[in-house]
């Protein structure tokens, strides 16, 4: 076995200040995503949110930015937290994975999304967990299977469980907080034209859902 085989729960400082968890992140081999990518990119956002987005993993554009949520997908959020009443400003936004995992393709290089798996998201959990218990939110937002899964289980099912107040606590998570799930933005980009505009309009009702949850104001 090697030492990566353990996860990221070695690189994690016992620390709640965002600042300090971002910089060891930065030097984090808990699993062997960090060799391909540009960069570890973790969360963005105030320490004191009263919610927490979390993605999949960074994509192409993130990985070069080294913000989470910086690509198409990025802009279908911000677009969809507008109009649910929610500034993007006051959330803290981070992805289940820090690192990008990709596929190289032939044809001008360009690098696409492959899924984490189980192993790398679970490796990855302690950096999660630490920016949790740091912020302390009163709801995280999960945008996806896998999102959802790391934080709930492998048997949670976005399908059947999605814009439903979950209770969320379990060991390491210093505060129990709520969870809701919604698909990921990618998920919506994919579709055809014919089948995006429902898709949009699901996903828009649960983050209304979360915005009338934490009180935000909504756009009327």
């Amino acid at each position: 076995m090697t030492p990566r085989a353990l996860g990221a729960e070695r690189f994690v400082p016992p620390s709640e200040d965002l600042g300090r968890l971002r910089e060891a992140s930065e030097t984090c081999e808990g699993c062997d995503l960090f060799r391909d990518a540009t960069q570890t990119v973790f969360g963005t956002g105030p320490e004191n949110a009263r919610l927490v987005l979390v993605g999949e993993q960074p994509g192409d554009d993130e990985d070069k930015t080294g913000r989470p949520f910086t690509g198409p997908s990025g802009g279908l959020l911000d677009r969809a937290l507008d109009q649910a009443g929610i500034d993007r400003d006051d959330a803290y936004v981070t992805n289940a994975v820090k690192h990008f995992k990709f596929a190289q393709l032939q044809e001008g290089g360009r690098r696409i999304h492959k899924k984490p798996t189980r192993g790398e998201t679970t490796a990855c959990r302690p950096w999660l967990i630490a920016e949790l218990n740091a912020v302390r939110p009163e709801l995280v937002v999960a945008l996806g299977a896998t999102a959802a899964q790391s934080l709930m289980g492998p048997e949670f099912r976005v399908t059947t469980q999605r814009g439903i107040v979950h209770d969320l606590e379990f060991d390491g998570l210093d505060e129990s907080t709520s969870l809701l799930a919604t698909v990921h933005p990618s998920s919506v980009l994919r579709l055809r034209d014919s089948e995006r505009k429902a898709a949009f309009a699901e996903m828009l009702v649960d983050l209304r859902k979360a915005a009338e949850f934490i009180g935000a104001e909504q756009h009327h």
